[in-house]
């Protein structure tokens, strides 16, 4: 029974000492986050909030010709106007952060080695139904970034204890199980190997 307890305890022992390597290795500031997103997208999505802009004013106008006033009625057309630009706007702002997130997701995911493709059109299928949770999904389960070996300088995924370019000891790990270990751990949580002499 403990045995079975110990394995289904092991994985999320094993994800929260991820994420507390993580948040020590990376280190990225929201300007660079932003970099990511790219530029033909964000030059896209300004376009696309422009024309719907023209087409939702020209529309508005061609309704007062029509039927004798804008919408809202009894307004001054240039109220109007600034109504209509206003609607667009905060749907443009909603449906563009989304589209920018998405782009988002698909360069993140590349520069992580993960698959960017999959994750994009993950986020699209989840985004009708269950709006941002795709993005949680995402933001909650991807991988570390990749990191410079501090031996060799080669890449290395930040889920690796060792270089596999010149074996360099990435993080501190038992040497009997070869798992992870605490810089301040004296004992290995795994398999109580002393660790402190090494």
């Amino acid at each position: 029974m403990s045995d079975n307890t110990q394995s289904t305890r092991e994985p999320l022992s094993e994800r929260m000492r991820l994420i507390r390597f993580r948040m020590k290795r990376e280190k990225s500031r929201f300007s660079d986050e932003i970099r990511l997103v790219p530029r033909r997208l964000v030059w896209t999505v300004a376009v696309l909030y422009v024309l719907a802009l023209i087409i939702a004013i020209a529309v508005n106008r061609m309704g007062f010709v029509e039927h004798g006033s804008d919408w809202p009625p009894g307004s001054d057309p240039l109220l109007n106007a600034l109504f209509v630009a206003g609607v667009v706007t905060a749907v443009a702002i909603t449906l563009g952060s989304v589209i920018l997130l998405a782009g988002y997701v698909n360069q993140d995911a590349k520069r992580r080695g993960m698959n960017s493709t999959l994750w994009t059109i993950l986020v699209a299928m989840l985004l009708p139904a269950y709006l941002f949770t795709g993005f949680v999904i995402y933001f909650l389960i991807r991988e570390p970034l990749p990191y410079h070996c501090t031996q060799c300088g080669s890449m290395v995924s930040a889920r690796f204890n060792f270089c596999p370019q010149c074996k360099c000891n990435l993080r501190p790990t038992c040497r009997q199980c070869k798992r992870e270990v605490g810089e301040r751990d004296r004992y290995c949580p795994y398999c109580g190997e002393d660790v402190s002499a090494g």
